[in-house]
């Protein structure tokens, strides 16, 4: 019995070990990667943050509107894994993500600008940006159009271990679903 109970256990030990290595494939990195935008996982809540903050124009209100707009967009992310090449220690994960479309709304909200700037001054006759960026942010929180990118992302393998690089400004701009196309 105790023999048994034995191989029992240096089965599940190897299969655990195994199953953890599982995890190190490009494609698991790329689906947790992806998976802790859907779940706002605490290192995208932290970047989050810091996007928010660097939108100057906003006031406190705005900033709060907007963090709450993105949120949800994480959230509603979507993908599939396409296809996984792996050459040595690099690889491409192909996935095709879809998100939000905000392009069109900040396209509207800036031909708004443009078109009835009168509509937007303050009393000093000066465009108003907490009123602008109140109408941007009505537009983009009003969005529902979705839209499918394929990004493709880069991985290195650093001591036995798969990890994404860096994201191009475009790679994020997709996920934030601004990517001008």
């Amino acid at each position: 019995m105790k023999k048994l109970l034995s191989i029992l256990g240096l089965a599940l030990i190897l299969t655990g070990c195994s199953l953890g290595n599982m995890d190190n494939t490009p494609t698991k990195k790329v689906e947790s990667y992806l998976n802790n935008y859907q779940t706002l996982d605490s290192n995208v809540l932290s970047s989050l943050d810091k996007i928010v903050n660097q939108e100057e124009l906003f006031d406190e209100d705005q900033k709060t509107t907007y963090k709450d707009i993105l949120k949800k967009h994480y959230q509603d992310l979507t993908y599939t894994i396409k296809e996984e090449t792996v050459n040595g220690d690099k690889a491409t994960v192909e996935a095709e993500i879809e998100v939000t479309d905000y392009t069109k709304s900040l396209k509207q909200a800036e031909e708004y600008r443009k078109t009835n700037p009168k509509e937007l001054l303050d009393e000093n006759g000066i465009i108003d940006e907490i009123k602008y960026n109140d109408y941007r942010l009505d537009l983009i929180k009003s969005s529902k159009d979705r839209v499918k990118y394929t990004i493709y992302f880069s991985l290195t393998k650093i001591d036995d271990e798969w990890v994404l690089d860096n994201l191009t400004e475009s790679e994020q701009e997709k996920l934030l679903g601004i990517y001008e196309y």
